[in-house]
């Protein structure tokens, strides 16, 4: 009994000291960034509202409703709409300094072109960016994050050349309206994945599903799109507003098969990575070379008159080339690449050469997609430095999905564990500026509808009202912003 008296009494006094001891400082640098994330048509609702007019995902949702895992849609979704200023006061509550958002297309032009504009589309957004301000909290306004008028996508979208002109118009006024407030922009969110997701697949709006065709349509005309506003942006906003302006690409890690297997994660980085990057960031621009190879071979072979991966001119080129501030990246998880042997005179498999896959070891999350992987948070930061140089990294999504629960000690063990990363690579040399954590509030998960929760702030979808209520990790965040370092899980479980 005396000794098992004392060594609960060890455990006691001595536990937390060894723990303390071992846990480093993890501190952020002084000038870095930390803020949260929301997108128009996920958190918004008022899809009819102010005349707002229809766009790509309304339309969607509504007419191929068995598209969304639980039929839903984004009508309602958290009404942020109505209630930006509750979203507001939670934001400066929990002490982020930064917050990314999107603007609704359809809300600022309801007809889809730029002869029509709505004033009380506009307002709603200076009310938004002034009450941002106004509580010290930095407006980071993304100008599209995959919805655009419908009427835009019955004249065939992201795979008709007419978006870029479009896309160049609505980012005009954007600058025009919300320039003179706003510093830091991103023209497009993740164009891989409504690429490949939507035109090229199945998974997002319009749902095309055409496959190794449509996607490589799509991201032409998306990275013209970029580089018109970055280029309309210089030459007529840049000199009177000093703003930041950069694109976001979504870019996992992937690990070799084995450790002896060094070219094909390279290659599916490329893929990954590169499809959107390298015309960008790269110094020779264009696409990568190891996709031009296959993917021409592969045309060939199949007996297409030209390459399906479209071709840019040299002019194209150099005017695509340099167009960002920054590199904006969202990052969730990583993968395992595994070359397929290429028979002679065979096609590449899936104009790739390989396939992806996981380690059943990496704990799972509620979205399937997402496993918990910190080190390739890491290695992807060093990567992207490595193959673009030391440009300022801009973390714009990074998060974890569960199910909706308030004790979500899980979320918080994923944010400790890719934070930590974050800083050692920061620490090996990576010009990470900004990271921003996905999301703010729960909200409409796409084709997963409101199944899947990544919000560190819960929303009754239930309840008419959409009541708010901070999880475990808005705390646990609350409390690092406070401290400006990494704060150890333990402290968060429900023993403590």
């Amino acid at each position: 009994m005396r000794f098992t008296l004392s060594l609960f009494l060890l455990r006691m006094f001595i536990g937390p000291i060894l723990r303390a001891h071992c846990e480093q400082d993890w501190s952020f640098p002084k000038d870095f960034r930390i803020g949260a994330a929301s997108a128009a048509y996920q958190v918004e609702g008022g899809w009819n509202a102010s005349g707002k007019g229809e766009n790509n995902w309304d339309w969607f949702t509504h007419n191929k409703p068995w598209s969304i895992a639980d039929q839903s849609n984004g009508d309602v979704a958290c009404d942020s709409f109505h209630k930006y200023k509750e979203d507001v006061a939670i934001l400066k509550d929990i002490g982020f300094n930064f917050y990314r958002f999107s603007i609704s297309w359809s809300r600022i032009f309801p007809t889809g072109f730029s002869n029509k504009i709505s004033k009380e589309g506009i307002q709603y957004y200076h009310d938004l960016i002034d009450e941002l301000r106004s509580n010290g909290i930095e407006p980071f306004v993304t100008i599209y994050h995959w919805d655009h008028p419908q009427i835009l996508e019955q004249m065939g979208g992201w795979v008709n050349e007419l978006m870029v002109d479009s896309f160049t118009d609505f980012s005009r006024l954007v600058f025009q309206e919300f320039g003179p407030k706003v510093k830091y922009f991103a023209t497009i969110n993740e164009p891989s994945s409504f690429c490949s997701g939507g035109y090229g697949g199945t998974l997002k709006a319009p749902a095309w599903n055409l496959t190794l065709n449509a996607e490589y349509m799509c991201m032409h005309n998306v990275l013209k799109a970029h580089a018109k506003a970055y280029h309309m942006y210089d030459q007529e906003f840049r000199s009177t507003q000093n703003g930041k302006i950069g694109i976001v690409l979504p870019c996992q890690y992937y690990f070799g098969q084995d450790n002896n297997d060094t070219v094909t994660p390279d290659i599916a980085f490329q893929y990954d990575c590169g499809w959107m990057a390298h015309p960008i960031f790269s110094k020779v621009g264009d696409y990568p070379k190891i996709m031009r190879k296959r993917i021409d071979e592969n045309s060939r072979i199949q007996g297409w008159p030209r390459s399906r991966l479209p071709t840019f001119t040299q002019k194209e080129v150099e005017y695509i080339r340099g167009t960002a501030d920054y590199f904006g990246l969202n990052h969730y998880t990583s993968y395992i690449a595994v070359p397929v042997k290429r028979e002679t005179g065979k096609v590449w498999e899936n104009d790739r050469g390989y396939y992806q896959t996981v380690d059943p070891k990496w704990p799972v999350s509620a979205s399937s997609w997402l496993k918990v992987v910190p080190e390739g948070f890491g290695n992807i930061l060093r990567r992207i430095t490595k193959e673009y140089g030391k440009l300022p990294i801009y973390v714009t999504e990074n998060g974890y999905a569960d199910h909706g629960s308030l004790n979500d000690i899980e979320r918080i063990k994923y944010y400790y564990g890719y934070l930590k990363e974050m800083l050692v690579a920061i620490n090996d040399g990576c010009n990470v500026k900004v990271y921003i954590a996905w999301s703010i509030i729960d909200n409409f998960e796409w084709q997963d509808g409101y199944k899947n929760r990544f919000g560190i702030v819960h929303v009754d979808f239930n309840d008419p009202g959409r009541k708010r209520t901070y999880k475990k990790s808005a705390k646990w965040y609350k409390d690092l912003l406070k401290s400006r370092k990494l704060l150890p899980v333990h402290n968060y479980t429900n023993n403590n």
